[in-house]
Order: structure tokens, then sequence, then C-alpha cells
């Protein structure tokens, strides 16, 4: 008995030793983000930087093409198509519409499957779609319970059923709605169990959510913004998976920004403005158990208010 005990006992710790040898091994990731006043592909070391170009304000999108060209902004109502060599191929700019009497602010936009650009004009208050020559081909007016040109939208998704994903920063709200603009599902944020306070930072807590996937199973995942948190919600609203701001060991959450769902489950979390003590970028399983980070407040800094890993295989949400 007391053989089979310690062989046992030997599997365990041999068990161990390969886990940890398997999380010092992580390969990392190539990331993209925007911080600092460039937009920057940084290596799988988590230093070298690979491609880099000037912006001139704080982006909250990007999306690296199949093509291999980026889609960005260069300013706050300008969308353009980057080549890596740097060069400009298509570009499209937001004005304001007869109803619009103040600014216009762009924080979402994506290359679609049918090639058209979807962009999501904050101030215009809808969601627009644009073919290869800037044409518009689609609109929809978003709800607005609390309008504003700097925060009607965060991140948005165009989901394969032809429907929008829409995190509503200013109204605390995830709405999906139709292509004619009929809300199909909403989920109010909550401050769980915590009082509001003000503040960017680690100490700041509201419902300003940043961005919303829609994963394959039909459950949301939300990256709460200043909620301070992700949350997993079911169609019905009810959470079924989470990860409060000081759940993760040494990490503390700050403004929760994009979220992406890898093949094997895990979860990248971006935390934005939570401090140089605090990883910009964060993988997450799902026992909620860290097994990659980014910290670099050289290339990037306490503004990394887009990070997304690259080159994962199979499909990424």
């Amino acid at each position: 008995m007391t053989r089979v005990f310690s062989l046992s006992l030997l599997c365990l710790l041999s068990l161990a030793s390969f886990v940890q040898a398997e999380e010092k091994t992580h390969p990392g990731y190539r990331v993209l983000g925007c911080d600092k006043g460039k937009v920057t592909i940084l290596a799988a070391d988590g230093k070298t930087v690979e491609w880099q170009v000037p912006c001139k304000i704080t982006a909250h999108d990007l999306q690296l093409l199949e093509n291999g060209n980026l889609l960005m902004p260069t300013s706050n109502t300008t969308i353009v198509e980057m080549t890596p060599n740097k060069k400009v191929v298509w570009e499209y700019t937001s004005k304001p519409i007869d109803s619009n009497k103040g600014k216009i602010e762009i924080h979402a936009f994506q290359r679609l499957k049918d090639g058209r650009t979807m962009i999501a004009e904050s101030g215009n208050g809808r969601i627009i779609e644009i073919d290869a020559d800037g044409k518009i081909v689609h609109e929809m007016k978003l709800t607005r319970d609390k309008p504003s040109s700097h925060s009607d939208t965060r991140q948005v998704r165009k989901l394969d059923s032809g429907n929008y994903l829409v995190a509503c920063e200013s109204d605390g709200k995830v709405r999906e709605y139709d292509k004619d603009g009929k809300i199909v599902w909403e989920y109010k944020l909550d401050l769980g169990d915590r009082k509001a306070s003000p503040g960017h930072g680690v100490e700041g807590h509201g419902t300003s959510v940043y961005s919303a996937v829609r994963l394959a199973n039909g459950n949301t995942l939300i990256g709460g913004g200043n909620n301070n948190r992700v949350l997993e919600v079911d169609p019905a609203g009810k959470t079924v998976w989470s990860v409060d701001q000081k759940e993760l060991p040494g990490i503390t959450l700050a403004w929760v920004t994009t979220v992406q769902a890898l093949p094997n489950g895990n979860v990248i979390i971006g935390n934005c403005h939570a401090g140089p003590d605090n990883p910009q970028l964060i993988e997450v399983t799902r026992d909620k158990k860290v097994v990659w980070s980014l910290k670099n407040f050289e290339t990037f800094g306490n503004s990394l208010a887009v990070g997304q890993v690259l080159d994962v295989p199979g499909v990424v949400r």
C-alpha cells in the first residue's frame, strides 16, 4: 500500500513539474496594439518591435486583415487601410449628419467578409457599411439613452447572423441589433456590489462597458470597461463565468478593454490604466489560472486601449 501511494505521489509530482515547465516555455504571442502615439506589432518575445507607425489618437480598435494590411484610425473621424510598407490604399472620413450638431468619434470598425467596411459613428449615433468606393451601402440607427460623441459605442462587431453586437459605453449596456436597428438582445451591467467611483485607474468603478464577443455556444463575453471585470453571460443574461478585479493572484484589473476568446477556451484580457505594477494583457484559463501576460511599459504604456494577440491557430472570437 505504501509503495502504491509513493508511486502515485511521484506521478503527481512529475505531472506538476511538467505543468510548470509548460508554463515557463509558453511561446508568447505577437501583439498588435496602440499606445504612446504609435500603432505597433510586437514580437512574441514581448520586447522586439516588428512594425510601427505613428498614430495621433488613442485608437480603440484595430484589425489586421487577411491580406496583411492593417485597418486603423488616423484621426477621430478617419479610418485607413495601410499596407506593411505603410502605404494607404483605402480610407474613409466620417462627417456629421444633419441631426448631429456636435462632433464625431469612431471607436469601432470592421472589414466584413463581403469586402465592405463597418464603421460605428459615435455622435452620429449610427452604424454604417461602406463599399470599396467609399459609398454608404447600409445604415442603422443606434438606440441611445445617453447620447455622447465620445462614448455612444466602444467595440462593435457584426455577427455571422447579420446582426450587430454593440458595447454601448455611456449606456452601460451590451445590445444586439438586427440589420434594421431593432434591439433583439440586451444586457445591462451592474456595479457588482461596489459603489461607483470616478477615475480611469484601479480606483475607478462604473458600468462603462468596452467590448463584447459572441461565443460559439451563444453566450456573450464582455470586457466590462471600468466595471473592472470580465463577464460571460448566457442568452437569458445569467452570469456563467467571470473574472473579478482582484481575483487573479498579484493582478488588479482596471479598465478592462478588449477580450479575445481563444480556440482552447482561454481568454485574453486587456487591462488598461492599471499602472506599471500590472500587466497590460493577460491570458487566463477557464479555471482562472494566468498562463501568459504582457507587461511592456516601454513600447506601450498605461493607455493600451486596444491590444490583440496574433497568429493563433483556429478561430479567435
